[in-house]
């Protein structure tokens, strides 16, 4: 659409220009839209972009969003001597998301484990769509797929949206047990920009140890691959801290449990640790105690939220942003659970959370 200047009677210079591809935009509550009109002869241009009586915006270009549901008619104004032109954007938000489809996910789109014992172990996986294929295949079957040692993750997504109804609306099953508990962080993610891919905003959803002296958020572990078979796995934190992944080939002989599809030679995971609750309960270490979490973690005997299927339940209620404010998400479309602590217990080898399948529970306890 090109819209062009009046320019009156007297001798002016030429006037604007405002040219405009599209002036009907759709987006969701709290996702912002960008319009960005291209403007010819504008160089001493003014620019207003107004909402009714209210002015929004003085660039060339206009981010928009709105909480609520409905129809915005924004008009732009671009002035300067030799006239003004107006045009109406219509930004239409939409908040109608398909709840209906298959309780479990139907796609494995990232699986980006942390080095470990299970790692590797009875199955070949060259390329990451291999590693997907493989935890795909997986979850189909509720057999366990280990995310690996602290920061190992995996993302999944469903055939339709995840409601939040205030209640519980995900599932994730895991193997835990009473002292055998391997907490995973749950974050969710809405497909703000509808292309099918989780692309967008992760949201973590707050657990008990959330905000906690002893949990620490922006935490990052680079681990490096072994120069040779049969070896540990080096690691180093952001805090200065080191260690190293052990090697059981007593128990676990693959070659390697470093990833065999990540191409790199050092591996960086980041997100938010927990503090270990780990300890040997035997004093000469031939029994490791692994303590359960209170509540909001996957793999974990919470007396709040683990159900006797095996299941951890956790509510979209609980995402958080960044700065720690409510995320008020309405539903989302991806889930990614991530091992959330960064211990080494003995014989029995890294704290790695376990998922044997992840679920929309809304449609679970509606049945």
């Amino acid at each position: 659409m090109i819209l062009a200047g009046c320019t009156g009677k007297k001798e002016l210079s030429p006037a604007p220009v405002i040219i405009l591809d599209d002036t009907e935009f759709e987006t969701t509550p709290g996702t912002v839209v960008q319009i960005s009109p291209e403007y010819e002869n504008a160089d001493d241009a003014t620019f207003t972009w107004t909402l009714g009586t209210s002015t929004i915006g003085t660039d060339p270009t206009l981010s928009f969003s709105s909480q609520n549901p409905g129809s915005y008619i924004i008009t732009l104004t671009v002035t300067n001597e030799g006239g003004s032109d107006n045009i109406t954007v219509t930004v239409t938000v939409e908040d109608e998301p398909n709840e209906e489809g298959e309780e479990a996910c139907n796609e494995v789109f990232d699986f980006t484990p942390a080095p470990g014992q299970f790692i590797n172990s009875g199955y070949d996986a060259a390329t990451m769509e291999e590693a997907c294929a493989y935890a795909k295949e997986r979850l189909s079957q509720e057999a366990y797929v280990s995310l690996g040692a602290y920061g190992g993750y995996i993302v999944v997504g469903f055939d339709h949206s995840i409601k939040n109804d205030g209640g519980y609306n995900i599932a994730v099953k895991g193997n835990s047990f009473d002292g055998s508990s391997e907490p995973g962080i749950v974050w969710v993610m809405q497909d703000e920009n509808k292309d099918g891919f989780p692309n967008d905003t992760w949201y973590e959803l707050k657990g008990s140890e959330y905000g906690k002296e002893g949990t620490i958020e922006n935490y990052a572990v680079t681990y490096f691959r072994p120069s040779g078979n049969s070896m540990p796995v080096q690691w180093s934190d952001n805090l200065g801290q080191s260690g190293e992944v052990e090697y059981l080939g007593a128990y676990h002989s693959q070659n390697s449990y470093y990833p065999e599809w990540i191409a790199a030679d050092s591996l960086i995971l980041t997100g938010t640790r927990l503090e270990s609750k780990s300890y040997d309960k035997s004093g000469n270490g031939t029994y490791w105690v692994n303590p359960a979490f209170d509540w909001g973690y996957a793999d974990n005997y919470s007396p709040t939220d683990h159900l006797s299927d095996g299941n951890n339940v956790f509510r979209i209620s609980d995402a958080v942003t960044a700065d720690g404010k409510d995320a008020e998400l309405n539903y989302v479309d991806f889930v990614k659970v991530q091992t959330g602590v960064n211990a080494q217990c003995g014989w029995i080898g890294e704290v790695s959370t376990e998922v044997c399948g992840i679920y929309d529970y809304n449609i679970i306890k509606n049945e």
